[in-house]
């Protein structure tokens, strides 16, 4: 039967729902921009501008954004744009060098991979039409939304500390005594590891986004070959965590121990590598008590804190990535499943041992991960009672985290081997349930295994 010509463009429920994503995102950025100027900051926009002719603040993520766009060029291709990058990259290096610029921030290399993205999308344009050109604009989409992502954050995390002048940190900090203060334990453990360990904790760190490249590298292996990308990837779980976490910021302004109970990044100047700034938080904070002594239990109350530091500790949004790297690498090879376990492990590590977060953050983004999670697959197959069940129980458990956190800390601290045990069966909860539904959701998508055939009698 003849199902007729196919719907004009302007009729597709998925045209219309990337053309609403398309308009929503430009006006976030847009307003991120202007709120950005009016604090005299600098806005992701204007900053990613400049980089197509001065030093990025990160060459290695440019080029990982290059990386997921080649995803959809063939191999001929690939090693085209790759040696233009290089050449672009090593002409700047040439032009600096005569013109006595010394890179002080940021990295020399990387505005060639920008230029190749932004070469791409023009070629798209110009030169390609239909479902080709769609592709082309897809994966320089995907490699500049990476790259935005990182300056969207980096704004707003500038945002948090001019609008929130006073932190709750001492709420979590309370409420972290029913886990046994392991920010305090685990700071102790990497304090003691010395330059060694702590180097290289802050390599795997600050190399997140990498490892969450490689992870998606394999994910969108066969777009080139396919024409088409996947239904789910990692890297829009990474992208809504971006986008969603730093809301919850607003609402939870956290600084971590390092800054509230500690001394700030002069902690660890003695033993740091590449850290140029490393400045003291001490006027600011309680008392110099990280990570030696943990913090009394006392009725805890908003603390005012100094305009510099991010309000960026609840949730952990390290832990949440982590976690949704972990997730998808599941499916992996071996080596890739081993990378994903190496990276949370890692990660969760830092995250507490740098004291950068409390034992309630990770909590916190763990069970916001595996919500976001749910809520995506469950768009992706349509919504159905166990999906709307399960984002809606993840939901709850992440808000009654934060309420506990905000108004029950003394209660917790006080009976710490109730709460402590209730608070990681939450988020335990929470990841059985999405474990057993997803189990659920892809074995009714497998095909069925086909009846062996017995041998005829006589």
């Amino acid at each position: 039967m003849d199902s007729g010509p196919p719907l004009p463009v302007w009729r597709r429920p998925r045209a219309w729902l990337w053309a609403l994503t398309g308009v929503v995102t430009l006006g976030f950025l847009v307003a991120l921009e202007i709120a950005a100027r009016h604090y005299g900051l600098p806005g992701p926009m204007a900053s990613q501008a400049k980089e197509v002719v001065v030093a990025p603040k990160s060459g290695f993520l440019l080029y990982s954004g290059m990386a997921l766009m080649m995803l959809v060029l063939t191999w001929r291709q690939r090693f085209i744009a790759v040696a233009a990058a290089i050449g672009i990259d090593l002409a700047f290096l040439v032009v600096r060098w005569a013109a006595g610029i010394e890179v002080t921030d940021g990295h020399p290399f990387g505005n060639g991979a920008l230029w190749v993205l932004l070469g791409v999308a023009v070629i798209a344009v110009t030169r390609r039409t239909g479902p080709e050109r769609a592709l082309l604009l897809k994966g320089v989409g995907l490699g500049l939304l990476l790259v935005a992502g990182r300056k969207t954050g980096d704004t707003w995390l500038l945002i948090t500390s001019k609008t929130r002048p006073t932190v709750l940190d001492q709420y979590v900090a309370v409420a972290d005594h029913a886990l046994g203060n392991p920010s305090w334990l685990v700071g102790r453990l990497v304090t003691a590891t010395g330059p060694i360990g702590f180097n290289f904790l802050d390599i795997v760190y600050g190399q997140l986004a990498v490892a969450a490249v490689l992870v998606a590298l394999y994910q969108l292996r066969n777009v080139a070959v396919e024409r088409r990308f996947p239904v789910h990837h990692l890297v829009r779980t990474f992208l809504v965590i971006g986008l969603l976490g730093p809301a919850i910021y607003m609402i939870f302004p956290v600084v971590g121990p390092l800054y509230a109970y500690g001394t700030g990044t002069e902690h660890w100047s003695s033993v740091t590598l590449w850290w140029s700034d490393t400045s003291s938080s001490a006027p600011w904070s309680v008392g110099d008590l990280w990570p030696v002594t943990p913090p009394p239990v006392d009725a805890p109350h908003p603390m005012p804190f100094d305009g510099i530091t991010p309000r960026n500790c609840m949730p952990s949004l390290h832990t949440a990535w982590a976690t949704a790297i972990f997730i998808h690498s599941r499916k992996g090879p071996r080596f890739l499943r081993y990378a994903g376990t190496f990276w949370l492990i890692a990660t969760l590590t830092a995250t507490l041992g740098f004291g950068y977060h409390y034992g309630a953050d990770l909590l916190a983004g763990v069970v916001f991960t595996l919500t976001i999670e749910a809520a995506l697959r469950s768009f992706d197959r349509g919504w159905d009672r166990s999906g709307l069940r399960l984002v809606a129980y993840g939901t709850a458990v992440f808000a009654a985290l934060l309420v506990s956190y905000r108004y029950l800390p003394l209660e917790m601290a006080r009976l710490p081997w109730v709460s402590g045990p209730l608070l990681v069966l939450a988020m335990a909860s929470v990841v059985y349930g999405y474990v057993r539904t997803t189990a659920r959701w892809e074995s009714a998508t497998s095909p069925a295994r086909a009846p062996e055939t017995q041998p005829e009698t006589v």
